[in-house]
């Protein structure tokens, strides 16, 4: 938060934030805004969607900015927020641009943001560029054709996700803003937080998931704690449960176990089709020998 508010308010051009899903960068992102808003000379275009093409994202920008777009094509739309840029900067105004899920960008788009970077005095940087996506977009600002915009960035974050012991200090934490008590018989003893844990992988979005529904499970059952096996039915009903293999499935992964039974499997085709006498593929051994000499090559 604090690098977010640094990078903007001391204009330092391009602030990246990256994170896995679920670990709260919209939250962040939120956050920033709302101290932007109490900011008399800061105007911010938001952007949460990047599936545009570059003269969408540009037209959107400058609604957002609140400039006129009807009608005017893309070098009109560049002029406009130009000089909206130059007019704000002699002013000493800020402006940033701040993109949501930009993973999804196209790097003709971040380009063009690189470009509109071009716009600086020789001191001080007229658009300051907020960029928060998935790892992904590491990916792509480490590809070579955006070497220059890699360049120019000024700050990098990245958020993680909250190991066992943050996991339990994040759980009672809310628990204690909702007006729990933390003295006595704890409401997740340690057993279900680490429960919570192996199934959340300490992704907060997770975690909050997770931790409603098993308490609304338990006051149903009008227990005083929620115990792991609670935890275990909800992951259940949100397949957590089954996440690893499904992942398995996506990515063609398979087991050792289901290889060596496919070999198996593949071993003992080939042996029939090179023995004539186990064979009911072909009428004749020499049909069987060549579709056995032909399976060599595949």
């Amino acid at each position: 938060m604090a690098a977010l508010y640094y990078g903007v308010r001391w204009h330092k051009g391009f602030v990246v934030v990256t994170g896995e899903v679920g670990t709260g960068k919209t939250l962040l992102l939120r956050c920033l805004l709302r101290l932007l808003k109490e900011s008399k000379d800061v105007s911010y275009a938001y952007v949460f969607n990047g599936r545009l093409s570059p003269v969408e994202f540009l037209q959107y920008i400058l609604s957002d900015f609140g400039l006129p777009t009807s009608g005017k094509n893309k070098s009109e739309l560049l002029i406009e927020l130009g000089q909206f840029l130059i007019s704000r900067g002699s002013k000493k105004l800020t402006t940033v641009l701040i993109v949501d899920e930009a993973h999804l960008l196209s790097e003709e788009i971040l380009e063009e943001i690189r470009l509109l970077s071009n716009l600086e005095t020789a001191d001080d940087k007229l658009l300051q560029v907020v960029l928060v996506g998935q790892p992904e977009l590491d990916e792509k600002l480490d590809s070579l054709g955006l070497r220059q915009l890699k360049q120019r960035i000024a700050l990098r974050a990245r958020l993680a996700a909250l190991d066992q012991e943050e996991t339990r200090e994040y759980i009672e934490k809310r628990l204690q803003i909702a007006g729990a008590s933390l003295q006595g018989e704890p409401i997740f003893p340690p057993e279900t937080v680490s429960t919570v844990y192996w199934y959340s992988q300490g992704l907060p979005r997770l975690i909050n998931t997770i931790c409603e529904n098993a308490l609304i499970a338990s006051y149903a059952r009008q227990d005083h704690s929620v115990n792991p096996e609670i935890i275990h039915e909800v992951a259940r009903e949100f397949r957590l449960d089954v996440s690893s293999s499904s992942d398995d499935v996506a990515t063609g992964r398979i087991s050792e176990a289901d290889l060596r039974q496919q070999t198996n499997a593949m071993l003992d085709i080939f042996s029939r089709l090179r023995n004539p006498t186990v064979s009911s593929l072909a009428s004749d051994s020499s049909q069987v020998t060549e579709q056995g000499e032909h399976e060599l090559h595949i």
